[in-house]
């Protein structure tokens, strides 16, 4: 997979200083600087010819599949990328801390947090900090928050607090109320939590709130595990067509055109290789392009549900990114805008804004996985390649991009704004959470 002649960035050792270091902040020069100006300079490709890439069985790691299976990374010179299935979240951070060259993995499709978890060490053995880049947002919504069948009468949907007395009536019998999402502080911790706390219900307090991988929900409700769940697609939807359960709300729901998983890579293999990190780029920038596109959805789910893949039906897959919604309680809505979304109009879905990834931080710092004194810009700054992304995009010969820092003030469905340039009056307005 080598090839003779490699290329490392200068601006390396300081970027990976702040991130072993203990609190400090640099500033570090633009990649983009020291980059072809096209797909590869002439005569210069790649220093190697692929990467290990994790993924998980879930339809937000599609581009990721579709990049190797429409020879995408073959186009861009990195054919023996490889796209290695992993069996949970925490499987993936061990995966990752080994490495690629160490039988491990050398990036792929993660939670958006964890860039800043595995980086910071929160959340690695011995709190080893395992420095990592965000590269680009994989896609936006089109996750769900279900419910075992026992409380359809409730009515719940997106107001949690229809849940509160059943739950409050289960503990006084005796019996535990357990929630269960896909990796503690991961997105699917977050949305659960903040879906929670908004109708009245402490996720730290009024149930257990207990970790399963995605691929086991379904199998884990069916038996009785978990009384409430979040976890991307295909899993909602396999729930609702076997009848084990209904989906309460969707994520866009909650939060429209919110962020979800990245594609993220230690920032190591990253800094030895930026060409072949530009190629690795391009490659799922055009497939995620593709995945956009309505005609392909079917075309997509038949792919990603191969045994090889997710081995998942198709009829598991297709309604959800199509925006066609059977929530299983009786509602169904057709063409919705709660699709999944892999690209948008002109990049801003893949594009990888450092607002959002200060929203993450915030609300990791709300439920007690960062310290409050935490520097979140520094953290942001030094994880967040958005300079590598518009590299890319150059390369692509895309037009009319994205740019900046920040996509806005983000609202909620419970009236509650996020503003990037004043995150503490956010966090000040959340009744419920970790941190005093």
């Amino acid at each position: 997979m080598k090839r003779t002649q490699t290329t490392t960035l200068s601006m390396a050792p300081g970027r990976r200083a702040f991130l072993k270091g203990a609190g400090a902040t640099a500033t570090f020069l633009a990649a983009k600087a020291l980059l072809p100006a096209g797909a590869h300079a002439a005569g210069s490709g790649p220093e190697v010819t692929g990467a290990r890439l994790g993924y998980i069985a879930l339809t937000d790691s599609a581009p990721l599949i579709i990049a190797k299976e429409k020879g995408f990374f073959a186009k861009y010179e990195v054919p023996d990328v490889a796209i290695e299935k992993q069996a949970s979240w925490g499987a993936t951070r061990d995966n990752m801390a080994l490495g690629g060259g160490a039988g491990g993995i050398d990036g792929g499709h993660i939670l958006r947090p964890k860039v800043h978890l595995y980086s910071s060490g929160a959340v690695m053995q011995n709190g080893q900090k395992l420095p990592m880049y965000t590269l680009l947002n994989l896609n936006e919504d089109c996750q769900g928050i279900s419910v075992a069948q026992e409380y359809a009468e409730t009515g719940v949907k997106l107001d949690s607090g229809a849940l509160k007395e059943a739950f409050a009536r289960k503990k006084a019998s005796g019996k535990d109320v357990t929630a269960a999402m896909t990796f503690p502080g991961g997105t699917h911790d977050l949305w659960i939590r903040y879906w929670l706390a908004a109708g009245g219900i402490d996720p730290d307090k009024d149930l257990n709130l207990i970790v399963v991988p995605p691929p086991q929900m379904v199998a884990n409700m069916k038996v009785g595990n978990m009384d409430c769940f979040c976890v991307g697609e295909p899993w909602n939807e396999q729930l609702v067509n076997q009848k084990i359960g209904f989906t309460a709300t969707t994520t866009g729901e909650i939060w429209f055109r919110h962020p979800e998983k990245v594609l993220g890579m230690r920032a190591d293999w990253v800094d030895k290789n930026p060409k072949a990190t530009l190629a690795i780029l391009m490659a799922v920038m055009e497939a995620q392009q593709w995945c956009e596109k309505q005609e392909n959805k079917q075309e997509m789910a038949e792919i990603i549900g191969r045994r090889q893949w997710y081995n998942v039906p198709v009829k598991d897959i297709i309604g959800r990114i199509k925006g066609d919604i059977n929530y299983g309680n009786g509602r169904t809505v057709a063409g919705s805008d709660l699709l999944m979304k892999f690209w948008g109009e002109k990049g801003e879905t893949s594009y990888p804004w450092k607002s959002l990834d200060t929203w993450f931080m915030i609300e990791n710092i709300r439920w007690g996985k960062f310290p409050a004194s935490v520097d979140v810009k520094a953290m942001v700054d030094a994880t967040n390649r958005s300079d590598l992304w518009l590299a890319a995009a150059k390369g692509l010969g895309l037009a009319d991009l994205p740019a900046g820092d920040s996509r806005g003030v983000e609202k909620f469905f419970d009236g509650k704004t996020f503003d990037p340039e004043n995150p503490s009056a956010y966090l000040d307005s959340l009744a419920i959470k970790a941190v005093s």
